[in-house]
């Protein structure tokens, strides 16, 4: 299905938004997620299914000094 990520388009098998997190390798950092102009807990992460056209905006913390 094709998904809007950070507003460019994307094709994705992922069926929830944890499993999209893990395609991007960002489990365990620190990211913050947006979907469809509704910010979405971590703890729901999981729960929360993808469907075609969502636009899911993802954030994440870059150290340094």
């Amino acid at each position: 299905m094709q998904i809007y990520l950070n507003g460019q388009p994307q094709e994705t098998s992922c069926q929830n938004l944890m499993q999209l997190i893990q395609q991007l390798s960002l489990e365990g950092k620190r990211y913050a997620v947006e979907m469809n102009e509704m910010i979405i807990a971590k703890s729901k992460l999981e729960n929360t299914p993808i469907s075609e056209k969502d636009r899911i905006e993802i954030i994440h913390a870059v150290g340094g000094g």
